[in-house]
């Protein structure tokens, strides 16, 4: 294994958060009222006894963004994971469709699919995820110089210790994964630090920016979806979100 360069990895870490926040505020910036309605269940904003235009805006707009970012942020874990990963053990790419990286360690080839967080999917994405370990297993059999091929799946986060998964998929979690990738114990918290480069500054520019599409959109939903003396109109947003019935559809589902 080829030692840790904390340095570099400090520089990687400060570079690539930098994507995270462009990100999101892209992410923000396309972002229109019309599309939050569409998407959005709005019974359950109206089972929150939301009744101001801001509080009802804002909770649809937190409910993008929150999903979003767990998704922005996945992908810069999963790809320091993987530039980790070929600094100390010169890791590559993946010839295999739906995995990672692999490497190879004391005469077994590591497989690897890298996750952010242990819920990431569902039972038909781990059959699936088990499917591409399969098929990737039976190609490295193939060649004479591989013995033995171990599938991992890689957890970025969580406490949950290492378990076998589906029969053959070794998912390996928090400090263990972090240690797997780069042989150094406190690694899962030296990365704290960096990630938080220049946060202050690049968080407050995106909350300037939120407020101001609030504050717009606030507007734009009083004028569309609220009556005159400024009440909030539901019928008129669950109409606007799920109706769809034409005069077809009720001959044929009488």
């Amino acid at each position: 294994m080829v030692q840790l360069d904390k340095t570099k990895i400090k520089e990687f870490v400060e570079n690539n958060i930098k994507t995270f926040h462009e990100s999101r505020l892209r992410n923000l910036e396309n972002t229109k009222l019309k599309d939050l309605l569409k998407k959005k269940n709005p019974y359950m904003f109206k089972a929150k006894n939301l009744i101001t235009a801001q509080d009802l805006v804002s909770g649809l707009l937190e409910a993008k963004l929150s999903s979003s970012e767990e998704k922005i942020f996945g992908d810069f874990l999963e790809d320091l994971a993987i530039y980790v990963a070929k600094k100390t053990k010169g890791a590559s790419k993946s010839s295999s469709a739906g995995l990672d990286l692999e490497f190879e360690k004391d005469n077994i080839h590591y497989v690897i699919s890298v996750k952010s967080g242990l819920n990431w999917g569902n039972s038909s994405q781990w059959k699936s995820l088990k499917s591409d370990f399969e098929n990737a297993m039976k190609v490295l059999k193939q060649s004479s110089h591989t013995k033995q091929v171990q599938p991992i799946l890689g957890v970025c986060y969580g406490k949950a210790k290492t378990t076998l998964k589906r029969g053959i998929i070794l998912q390996v979690c928090g400090q263990n994964f972090w240690y797997l990738m780069s042989g150094d114990d406190d690694f899962y918290t030296d990365i704290i630090e960096p990630i938080g480069h220049k946060a202050d500054q690049l968080t407050n520019s995106f909350n300037g920016k939120k407020s101001e599409l609030i504050n717009k959109f606030t507007l734009e939903f009083i004028k569309e979806f609220c009556d005159k003396k400024g009440k909030i109109n539901w019928n008129k947003i669950v109409e606007f979100n799920s109706g769809n019935l034409t005069l077809k559809d009720k001959e044929e589902f009488k």
